[in-house]
């Protein structure tokens, strides 16, 4: 089984996990560039996981469908209208054979949900290499909250975020009076990765706890202050 990125839209991905020749797509926010990436290598597409209800994550899903009109949508409630099969956190399912559990990570949105199978976690936007998603629903606790699920994750759990924004975010971490020493060694290798237009992308928990000034922070106060510094950097 590999996990590939898909580039979309400005600084999305859209990640395709593969067995065989079968898929399973996450967030697909443009139609275009994945239908492309499944037809050149000859996949047939099984299913389409949503973590959220935003446009750059589900204005490609439409499009896919009419393609493989047979492949099955999982996704939140507040994904409804596009789920063949809605889920809730605390649910399972099985992909591929292995089993994929069903996590809340609110904030973002109300109902934006995570999916961790084997050492794999599919978070768009609730958790970012070196960040996290703005907290467009004023609910900083449940941000919180999911942060600290992340944080009980095993370190070699790999992290296959929404976005890329690792560089910009340790830039952000560099800007504080006080940062992790790893973030100084991480920026200069994600530049370097950047500068060739290589994904930064999947991180590791572990890693992430290392240099996510967000997973280390303490305390519900001491997140809220470093979300709304990260949102005016």
């Amino acid at each position: 089984m590999t996990v590939k990125p898909v580039k979309a839209l400005n600084d999305n991905y859209i990640w395709v996990y593969v067995q065989g020749s079968d898929a399973v797509v996450v967030d697909p926010g443009e139609a275009a560039p994945i239908l492309t990436y499944l037809q050149a290598h000859d996949l047939h597409l099984l299913t389409i996981l949503l973590t959220h209800d935003h446009d750059d994550h589900t204005a490609g899903v439409a499009k896919v469908l009419d393609v493989y009109p047979e492949a099955t949508v999982i996704g939140p409630q507040e994904t409804e209208r596009f789920n063949t099969k809605t889920v809730a956190p605390g649910d399972s399912f099985t992909l591929f054979d292995q089993e994929v559990s069903v996590f809340l990570t609110a904030g973002h949105t109300s109902g934006h949900i995570s999916y961790f199978t084997n050492d794999m976690l599919f978070c768009g936007d609730a958790l970012f290499s070196a960040g996290c998603g703005r907290v467009f629903t004023g609910d900083y606790q449940a941000q919180y909250d999911a942060l600290e699920t992340f944080n009980k994750l095993p370190d070699n759990t790999r992290v296959f975020a929404g976005h890329e924004y690792t560089e910009t975010n340790l830039k952000f971490a560099q800007s504080l009076e006080e940062y992790p020493e790893a973030v100084d060694k991480a920026l200069r290798e994600v530049s370097l990765l950047s500068s060739q237009a290589i994904p930064t992308l999947p991180s590791t928990i572990g890693q992430e706890k290392q240099i996510n000034v967000f997973l280390r922070a303490e305390t519900l106060d001491e997140f809220k202050a470093l979300r709304d510094k990260r949102d005016n950097f």
